[in-house]
């Protein structure tokens, strides 16, 4: 597989700290961002696919992140390849897709693995951080989505059917956490 597509990612810190923003990871449409820049933010991050039975979410997505985006919140989109194959486009398309369908603006990052060897050692950590239900590590499909509070730690787990509305209140009170 081209790096690209495995997502060869870099990391300015260990796996598993308790500071989730030493991670760095490569963009959608290249180049690196560190995760510092989301630091003392509410942050959602989101598994993707754009041929899902979900991928409607990707406007529930948007919507949430315009109406919160000014308080210090930011959704992180990470498309993945691992569910019946329902990501299976280069950068460029989901990139197109995602634009043309949903006007997706928040930051979408390279496609990545989520659970097994090659999961990507964000999604380890926010695995083990935030359990599923009897304590489950493994994510079961798209659109799992992890709620990140303003001080780092993984707070919130949500099953790929929970509407990005139906967190509302979740997101509301760790933004007013803030101040």
């Amino acid at each position: 597989m081209s790096k690209i597509l495995t997502s060869v990612i870099l990391m300015t810190g260990s796996a598993f700290a308790s500071d989730w923003p030493s991670f760095s990871m490569e963009r959608l449409n290249g180049g690196a961002e560190d995760f510092k820049a989301y630091e003392g933010k509410t942050v959602l991050v989101v598994n993707t696919a754009s041929h899902c039975g979900y991928t409607s979410q990707y406007r529930g997505l948007e919507d949430v992140f315009k109406k919160y985006e000014a308080q210090g919140f930011v959704v992180l989109g990470f498309p993945c390849n691992q569910f019946g194959k329902q990501e299976p486009g280069t950068p460029d398309e989901i990139s197109s897709f995602c634009q043309k369908n949903y006007g997706v603006s928040f930051p979408m990052f390279a496609k990545v693995d989520v659970n097994g060897k090659r999961a990507h050692p964000l999604f380890d950590w926010l695995k083990s951080e935030a359990p599923g239900l009897l304590g489950t590590t493994m994510i079961k499909w798209n659109f799992t989505k992890f709620l990140i509070s303003p001080d780092g730690k993984a707070v919130h787990r949500y099953v790929s059917s929970t509407k990005p509305r139906e967190i509302e209140s979740d997101i509301r009170r760790y933004i007013s956490s803030k101040t």
